[in-house]
C-alpha cells in the first residue's frame, strides 16, 4: 500500500529528528530541492495534483529554516562548484524549480525575492512558445468534471464509471501511468482524442498555466536566478528513440539560449525517476554541452566529484510533506532501507 509505507517513512524521519539523528549524520556537501507549484490553497474535493505543490507561506517557511540551519542557498553553478572540491565547513541548499509554471513568477518569486536566494528555473520551451501540451491539466480536468468517461487506450475503447473522489483520484492514477508509458506521439494522441470528447481546451489550458517569454525575460534579469532547459515538449526520454531524445535535450537548449541570450549549462530531465531517463541521456547532457542534469532520484550531492554531475540527486519538496523536521533530516543525508513485507501473503498492485 502506497500511502501505508509513505506514512511509515514519515514516522521514521519523525522519530530520526527527535532522537537526534540527523545532526550526528550529516553528510555530503548539500542538497538540490525540486519544487512544482507554489500557489494558495484551491477550493474543489478533487486535487490529484495537489501532492505537487506547496503554498506561497510554507516556501517562506522553507527558507527561513534553511537560513536558520546555517545553509547556504546558492545557484546551481555553485552546485557544480562544490560538488568537485573538497568540502566545505556550511553545506548548501539549492532551490530549483521545474515547468516554467505560471504561479512561479505569480506567487514564488516574490517570497524569492523577498528573501534574496539564488534559485533555478527548468524552462520546457514548447510552454512559453504556447505549444505545449499540459496533458495532466487535461486529464484532471475531465475526470473532475464527467462521471462516465470513454476513450481509446491502444485499439480499444474503454469506459470508466467514477461517481466519487477515491475513484476518480484512482482513475487519474491509473490513466497518468498509461499516457506516461506513451511515445510522445501516442500520448498527444490519446489526450487530443479525451479532451476533444469532453470539449476541453488543452492549448488554453495549457497556456493559462504557464509563463510566457515575457515573463521568464522578468525573470531572467535577476542576476540571483539562474535558468535552465527541461528540453522543448518534456517528454518522457525513456519513451523516445535516442535520436529524438538527443534533439530534445539539444534543441532546448538551443532555443533557451537563443531566447534568452545567454549560454544555459543546466538541464532537468522531464519527470526525471529512474523510469524516464537512462544512462544514455547522461551521455547526451554531457555531449549537449550541459554543465549539470538532475533528476528527481532522492538524494544529497557528494563533494570532491563523487556525485555525477549529470545525474544530479533532488529532494522533492512538494505537498506530501509539510514538516520542515522531516526536511531537516532529508537535508541532512539520513536515509533509510526500504521496508520488507513481513509473513507470507503477497501484495498487488
Amino acid at each position: 500500500m502506497a500511502s501505508d509505507d509513505r506514512w511509515l517513512e514519515r514516522l521514521r524521519l519523525e522519530l530520526t529528528w527527535f532522537t537526534g539523528q540527523a545532526a550526528l549524520r550529516s553528510r555530503g556537501a548539500g542538497a538540490i530541492l525540486r519544487f512544482a507549484h507554489v500557489r494558495p490553497r484551491r477550493r474543489g474535493t478533487f486535487q490529484p495534483l495537489r501532492e505537487h505543490e506547496i503554498t506561497p507561506q510554507f516556501l517562506d517557511r522553507t527558507i527561513r529554516a534553511l537560513k536558520r540551519w546555517k545553509y547556504d542557498i546558492v545557484g546551481m553553478d555553485e552546485v557544480c562548484r562544490r560538488a568537485v572540491t573538497l568540502p566545505e565547513r556550511r553545506r548548501f541548499a539549492a532551490l530549483t524549480f521545474d515547468g516554467a509554471h505560471k504561479d512561479l513568477i505569480t506567487f514564488a518569486y516574490p517570497v524569492l525575492a523577498r528573501h534574496g536566494v539564488a534559485f533555478t528555473i527548468y524552462v520546457p520551451t514548447a510552454f512559453p512558445d504556447g505549444v505545449g501540451e499540459a496533458w495532466w491539466l487535461g486529464l484532471e480536468r475531465v475526470i473532475a468534471r464527467e462521471s462516465r468517461i470513454s476513450l481509446m487506450m491502444g485499439e480499444k475503447e474503454q469506459r470508466f464509471v467514477v461517481t466519487d473522489q477515491a475513484e476518480k483520484q484512482a482513475l487519474f492514477s491509473h490513466l497518468e501511468g498509461w499516457l506516461l508509458s506513451l511515445p510522445p506521439a501516442d500520448l498527444s494522441a490519446a489526450i487530443t482524442d479525451l479532451c476533444t470528447r469532453y470539449r476541453i481546451e488543452l492549448a488554453a489550458l495549457s497556456r493559462e498555466a504557464s509563463m510566457n517569454w515575457e515573463d521568464l525575460a522578468k525573470l531572467a534579469a535577476d542576476p540571483l536566478v539562474t535558468i535552465g532547459s527541461a528540453t522543448v515538449n518534456y517528454p518522457v526520454l525513456a519513451n523516445m528513440k535516442d535520436a529524438a531524445a538527443l534533439r530534445e535535450i539539444t534543441m532546448g537548449k538551443a532555443v533557451a539560449e537563443s531566447a534568452f541570450h545567454r549560454e544555459i549549462r543546466h538541464l532537468a530531465f522531464p519527470f526525471g525517476d529512474r523510469a524516464s531517463f537512462r544512462r544514455s541521456h547522461v551521455v547526451m547532457a554531457e555531449e549537449a554541452g550541459f554543465a549539470s542534469a538532475v533528476s528527481t532520484i532522492s538524494g544529497i550531492v557528494e563533494a570532491e566529484g563523487r556525485t555525477n554531475l549529470r545525474a544530479l540527486p533532488r529532494i522533492s519538496w512538494d505537498g506530501r510533506v509539510r514538516s520542515l523536521r522531516i526536511l531537516r533530516v532529508l537535508v541532512a543525508g539520513t536515509t533509510f532501507a526500504p521496508v520488507k513485507p513481513t509473513g507470507s501473503a503477497t501484495s498487488r498492485t
